[in-house]
């Protein structure tokens, strides 16, 4: 039946503003498709530690302290996607973050014999985001996300209304929880500034391929949900 619904090779891109709830509902779609979400940062720093020759390039780059050319990142993109677990397809999370990106996606995979399928925004108010991001804590080696009102871990205590630092402690292993120093209201704005400025055209380019899809994400985790499925499926 998933077969039927969701194949043949999805290649697929997931946009979302910071908050929106990609971290959530990314890892449900990996397991559900069984195709990797694949980083650009930790495919970047996987290309640098194997010494690959695209990966020897980019560390050139970086201990030069100059940024990474699309150039290399499309190849070290090109290099992952080769790897078995991405024979189904795959999820790309972080990129492409300008147009000019997204055209050398385009080329890379033309050479492939692939394309992208699928591009879903997740979307969310501005306005509600300020909240989900200025009360999240994050447990750093894992990853795990916590939310002060949404979903707050079990050893939060409140003074004053707000939780006590020293309180916030990952339900797992017990240790200590952070805030991204770029969790903040005035980061925020900054924020998605860039991420409108630069998703915009993306969308529109591919568009006219009746690939995009939006997706409410303002609502219960399992409406988005439902709807991300909805998209998902080749009739959608």
């Amino acid at each position: 039946e998933k077969f039927a619904n969701y194949w043949p090779r999805n290649i697929m891109i997931l946009f979302g503003p910071p908050g929106a709830g990609k971290g959530t509902h990314g890892p449900k779609i990996e397991g559900l498709l069984g195709i990797p979400q694949l980083s650009t940062g930790d495919m970047l720093r996987a290309a640098v530690s194997a010494g690959t020759e695209v990966g020897k390039k980019a560390a050139a780059v970086m201990k030069a302290g100059g940024l990474v050319s699309d150039e290399i990142v499309v190849g070290i993109i090109r290099d992952r996607i080769h790897e078995p677990d991405c024979k189904f397809g795959f999820i790309l999370d972080g990129f492409p973050r300008t147009l000019a990106q997204a055209k050398a996606l385009d080329a890379m995979l033309a050479k492939e014999g692939s394309r992208v399928t699928k591009v879903i925004e997740l979307q969310v108010p501005d306005s509600v985001l300020e909240e989900r991001i200025t009360g999240r804590w994050i447990h750093k080696k894992s990853g795990r996300s916590y939310h002060v009102k949404y979903a707050p871990p079990k050893s939060m205590r409140l003074k004053n209304g707000k939780p006590v630092p020293e309180s916030m402690k990952d339900d797992e292993t017990g240790e200590a929880l952070m805030q991204r120093k770029d969790d903040t209201a005035s980061a925020l704005v900054k924020r998605l500034q860039g991420y409108h400025g630069e998703t915009v055209p993306i969308l529109d380019h591919y568009n006219p391929d009746g690939i995009v899809r939006q997706v409410n994400a303002n609502q219960k985790m399992d409406g988005v949900w439902g709807e991300i499925l909805s998209s998902l499926k080749k009739s959608a």
